[in-house]
């Protein structure tokens, strides 16, 4: 049987703290990933035109080689083909090993609608007046008429 000196003791194991969990080195690969991600696709959206660069996103660099973009409909998907040579030279020339690009087409679109605002148009001095002699005259209206609710209704009493 073995020694019992030779079994080295390990004391117990404690959680650790949530933020020491979420910032270790297996938790925020992912992040980091991310982050990059994000960083690469900013130096890379100069060089798409403009009109193209709202349709498309950077997903993903796939083996070092493939740079992934996701586009939001087929037009853009032949749009972003036509521009994955200067797409090319602008990954190698930060640093990237791409020789290719992928387009994935997806089927939402890549940027939030934005909400159509309506236009007010303020009231001209005329419609103003109107308004306020419309309302001033059921003001007038409600006072001149004569109370016919019946006393019990009001909470006063019999007379």
């Amino acid at each position: 049987m073995s020694d019992p000196k030779s079994r080295t003791r390990r004391p117990a194991s404690t959680p650790q703290p949530a933020l020491q969990a979420a910032m270790s080195d297996a938790a925020t690969d992912p992040v980091r990933r991310a982050l990059w991600l994000d960083a690469l696709e900013q130096q890379l959206r100069p060089c798409l035109p403009p009109a193209l660069s709202q349709h498309c996103r950077l997903a993903n660099v796939a083996d070092g080689r493939r740079l992934v973009f996701i586009v939001d409909s087929p037009v853009w998907r032949a749009k972003l083909r036509l521009a994955a040579p200067e797409l090319i030279n602008a990954a190698q020339s930060i640093g990237l090993k791409a020789t290719e690009v992928t387009i994935k087409t997806s089927t939402t679109p890549l940027s939030p609608a934005q909400p159509a605002q309506r236009a007010v148009n303020p009231l001209s001095e005329t419609a103003r007046k109107a308004l306020s002699a419309v309302l001033a005259s059921l003001n007038d209206s409600v006072s001149a008429e004569p109370d016919t609710t019946p006393d019990h209704r009001r909470g006063g009493r019999k007379r």
